[in-house]
């Protein structure tokens, strides 16, 4: 699934791609994917895109009228700019949003595999729809002091992962961060010291800054069907840790995986929920 460097980047390149054009067609090529049906997307035609941004793993396309377009991409959404628009429907396309003036510019979503989860909300100004539950940004002070002040009894892992609590991470980035940290996927927040807490903080905003960087390199929008090579951990079983250069283990779940080395739990292994219990 796309995070936050992959989206913070996508909204940057999209920002220089279409800032000042203005929207003439959107395309609704999957009807499921539109979450919202007030305002409805016909009265964004003919308003420019002020600006492009990111909240979470959201990205949004702020228009001169103050409605914004909110898209959120799930695990296999990606998008594509069209030059010119196409006039095709791609398997998977949910959405093609066409902007002027001449030679126009296609912006295309669409979705790998069979979930179909990716979506796209408009929202008027002044309502933050789907945004209004997410939690701070790993950069602000007000998650600093989330991570150095918080006594929940939750997994770190979980709650690294919960978009409540901090917005924009996902597993790929929490199996790095917290290999960075040398901390337990199984520790409790409350068993957290607090070294731990500054380790974790610091190899948060490490990761995303990293990876930041890493997919700034990219070109066009958003279309490869996998992002996971570019992590440091996540989805590297069996190859060497970059910290001790163990072999990375992984315990599995019904729809996931994470990924971890034994350098973070003491020389432990935690056992394969698929095989037996969890060991803490």
């Amino acid at each position: 699934m796309p995070e936050l460097p992959q989206m913070q980047a996508l909204a940057e390149r999209l920002a220089e791609a279409l800032g000042g054009r203005t929207l003439q067609r959107a395309d609704l090529l999957g009807f499921a994917s539109l979450k919202t049906a007030d305002p409805a997307p016909g009265t964004l035609l003919g308003r420019t895109v002020e600006r492009v941004d990111r909240r979470g793993k959201y990205l949004l396309l702020v228009l001169d009228s103050g409605a914004r377009v909110a898209v959120h991409l799930s695990q296999g959404g990606r998008m594509d700019l069209e030059d010119p628009p196409k006039q095709t429907r791609p398997r998977g396309a949910l959405v093609r949003f066409v902007f002027g003036p001449e030679p126009a510019r296609g912006l295309l979503l669409r979705e790998h595999g069979t979930q179909r989860k990716a979506g796209w909300w408009v929202l008027a100004p002044g309502d933050d729809g789907p945004l209004a539950t997410l939690g701070p940004e790993p950069f602000s002070e007000e998650f600093a002091a989330l991570v150095r002040t918080d006594r929940t009894s939750r997994r770190v892992y979980t709650w690294l992962r919960d978009q409540h609590v901090v917005a924009g991470i996902g597993r790929g980035y929490t199996d790095d961060a917290l290999n960075r940290a040398q901390l337990s996927p199984f520790a409790t927040m409350a068993a957290l010291d607090a070294d731990g807490r500054e380790r974790l903080l610091a190899a948060v905003r490490a990761v995303l800054s990293e990876g930041l960087a890493v997919e700034r390199e990219r070109t066009g929008a958003l279309s490869e069907g996998k992002l996971g090579e570019r992590f440091a951990v996540h989805g590297k079983v069996g190859q060497p840790c970059p910290r001790c250069g163990t072999p990375l283990r992984r315990v599995s779940f019904d729809s996931y995986e994470l990924v971890y080395c034994t350098c973070q739990t003491g020389g432990k292994p935690l056992a394969d929920r698929r095989m037996s219990r969890l060991l803490r």
